[in-house]
């Protein structure tokens, strides 16, 4: 296969991972009547957990102390994220707790790129979240504004614990044992949200179909681009998730978005784009022997 080949499949696998993300978002909204949100996260973490502990085939002897601290919080990194992104869901547009979510990483490349014109993306992002009103807050639930807002920082978190992990843990060792630890902590809370409705085995299933969805697939999917996209190509392609999730509540849920939230969700794109080769050229030039 030629370079240029290789590159397209790549792009194609990230484009795909993208999809069934959001279509996985999407399965589970339909789903929060019966299970609730958090009982949506507990499903998701299990299946996953499940997934990735037949995968990867961690061994849970030998780890120092502080590497299950990370491994620890990384799990809670992880329960806290999707719980927030779900209670989100539940009260805002696909396309919109998205694109909000995305603010995380966003600023995380801003603050890592340390160039003083990074922060003109940071502005047209500020642009863009304010377009997201549609013309007038009053269309976004406050309460669903801020879970998305902490999930947002909690992405951030996911990165920095995602690293800490990935150096300490071999292959997807970490990332398996972390999800366990995540699923665990769920428990209580998913219980408690969806009751009785977690003993019918349709709704299982379709949890079970979330997770596969939503992480197993999209994961594979973006190691397999990884090996063949630079860094800095997968993350702009990445950068189109809020584009992707419009599209999805759209087709699948049926949520129309106003031009202003269209456009809102295009100038994030634009300044997670920026952001994202800020942080490289700016990376690129640290390595630069000077002389």
């Amino acid at each position: 296969m030629t370079t240029r080949a290789a590159g397209s499949t790549a792009v194609l696998l990230v484009v795909a991972g993208l999809a069934c993300q959001e279509v996985g978002a999407s399965l589970a909204v339909l789903l929060f009547d019966d299970v609730g949100p958090l009982g949506m996260v507990m499903l998701r973490l299990v299946f996953s957990a499940i997934v990735l502990l037949l995968i990867a085939r961690p061994s849970f002897r030998g780890r120092t102390r502080e590497a299950w601290l990370s491994v620890i919080g990384f799990g809670g990194v992880l329960a806290l994220m999707n719980g927030l992104f779900y209670l989100a869901l539940e009260r805002l547009p696909l396309g919109v707790t998205v694109t909000i979510e995305v603010l995380g990483p966003l600023a995380l490349s801003i603050i890592v790129s340390r160039r003083a014109s990074a922060w003109l993306w940071a502005l047209l992002a500020v642009v863009g979240v304010a377009a997201l009103g549609g013309g007038g807050w009053d269309r976004l639930d406050p309460i669903g504004v801020l879970f998305a807002l902490g999930a947002a920082a909690s992405w951030a978190l996911y990165i920095l614990s995602s690293a800490r992990v990935g150096r300490q843990f071999p292959k997807l060792d970490g990332l398996a044992l972390a999800m366990l630890a995540g699923a665990v902590m769920s428990l209580p809370f998913g219980i408690a949200d969806a009751g009785s409705a977690l003993l019918r085995l349709d709704l299982v299933a379709l949890g079970a179909a979330v997770a596969i969805l939503s992480s197993t697939i999209p994961y594979a999917l973006e190691l397999v681009a990884l090996r063949r996209l630079p860094a800095a190509a997968f993350a702009i392609l990445m950068s189109l998730a809020p584009a992707t999730a419009a599209l999805a509540g759209f087709v699948l849920l049926g949520q129309h978005l106003a031009w202003l939230e269209l456009v809102g969700i295009a100038l994030v794109i634009a300044a997670s784009v920026g952001a994202v080769l800020a942080s490289t050229r700016a990376a690129r030039e640290t390595a630069e022997p000077l002389g």
